[in-house]
């Protein structure tokens, strides 16, 4: 009995280890909707793969799917349709959209899909940019945004994917430190 019961016990902590060991966040992001309320928080960390960006939003149209992207500049304004946020993030200058045959836009993500009570759960990892130093950095002297549009990102049509209107937007803001 107490040999299993060991057992039990390291196979519980070698399970639980990885929740235990990953990074606190680096940066977060506070969604707004175009009525200036908060929908939701989105956590971001960056590792040897790219920047991970996860989290929930709320109180979106349900069962849509939405472009998604990084925007050039920090500032969430919903008086501005949250036009303040500026173009798509692109230090490299390419064309956009994954399909287009130069490149991509660094701040474009992948589409995310709103169940039916209108949440996304996104965990999108992305890299083409970075939380450090550097052209590619969502630091820079104006900061960075994240934006949902009301409509699916086809990927290629310039220059921003035929994606919509903006229906979030939030301030990627560098994490309180303990």
């Amino acid at each position: 009995m107490t040999k299993k019961l060991l057992a039990t016990a390291a196979l519980c902590t070698l399970l639980t280890a990885p929740a235990l060991a990953q990074e606190s966040p680096q940066a977060v992001a506070t969604f707004l909707n175009i009525e200036g309320q908060t929908i939701g928080t989105v956590e971001l960390t960056e590792d040897e793969n790219g920047v991970r960006i996860f989290g929930d939003v709320t109180g979106l149209p349900g069962g849509g799917t939405h472009g998604f992207h990084i925007h050039e500049t920090g500032d969430c304004d919903p008086t501005t349709d949250f036009e303040s946020a500026g173009d798509h993030f692109n230090p490299g200058g390419e064309a956009h959209g994954f399909e287009h045959a130069e490149g991509h836009h660094a701040g474009d993500i992948e589409n995310q899909i709103a169940s039916a009570d209108g949440t996304i759960e996104i965990d999108v990892t992305v890299d083409s940019v970075t939380l450090g130093e550097g052209e590619t950095s969502v630091f820079d002297e104006d900061g960075s945004a994240l934006v949902l549009h009301a409509d699916a990102d086809d990927y290629i049509s310039q220059p921003a994917g035929a994606s919509g209107d903006r229906i979030a937007c939030a301030v990627i803001e560098a994490a309180p430190t303990e």
